[in-house]
């Protein structure tokens, strides 16, 4: 990562790392940031906006200190000046400290590197992962997509994946992203599922979660 980060804030995007995201860029700083970007190393940082955020949208308002930072693999510039990006999730990411000699958000940043897991922990991600594969294949017998999950993809790179692609609440995704190993990720995954299929199969008890 490149010293200041370019931050692109959004109050319902959560990038996970090996993630592809679709971004569509109409914003004038964002636009200059994205140009910015281009030029140099293609590096862009997502950060979630906290709640409150529409009261200073168009100024600088506070973000969740934990996010990803992705690679702009294509861009298209249009006409008019606005852009569509497509991001490949790197590595999260924590902010230090920002910078606000840019029209756009920049911030010095710290790697959070994925640890490497003991065997005992490699062990609780497959069974979480072969968990995973049983909760979503009713889901995919009702919409008649393909209940099989592609075995090509590896352990990080499904729960990253299902992390992000899943219809989940924008903070229940933070919260995966802040997770401190695929491990912990993994089983809080396990764990939202199963809760949401509890709810979904016990009326009353969403109101009574609230």
């Amino acid at each position: 990562m490149s010293d200041l980060l370019p931050i692109f804030p959004l109050p319902n995007v959560v990038l996970f790392p090996n993630v592809f995201l679709p971004l569509h860029i109409f914003e004038p700083r964002y636009r200059e940031m994205v140009a910015d970007a281009v030029a140099s190393d293609r590096m862009i940082g997502m950060a979630l906006l906290r709640p409150g955020w529409e009261d200073d949208y168009n100024g600088r308002p506070p973000v969740y200190a934990i996010g990803c930072s992705g690679l702009i693999s294509h861009y298209e510039r249009l006409a008019d000046g606005r852009y569509n990006i497509v991001l490949r999730g790197l590595e999260r990411f924590r902010i230090l400290e920002e910078d606000d000699s840019r029209p756009y958000r920049r911030a010095r940043v710290e790697a959070l590197d994925e640890p490497t897991l003991a065997p005992s922990d490699r062990d609780r991600v497959r069974t979480a992962r072969s968990k995973l594969e049983a909760l979503l294949a009713p889901t995919a017998e009702i919409t008649g997509t393909d209940a099989k999950i592609p075995s090509a993809m590896n352990d990080a790179e499904l729960v990253n994946a299902l992390a992000q692609y899943l219809d989940l609440e924008t903070l229940e995704k933070q919260a995966l992203l802040e997770q401190p190993c695929l491990r912990t990720r993994a089983e809080s995954l396990v764990e939202l599922l199963e809760m949401k299929m509890l709810m979904a199969r016990t009326p009353g008890l969403s109101h009574i979660a609230h």
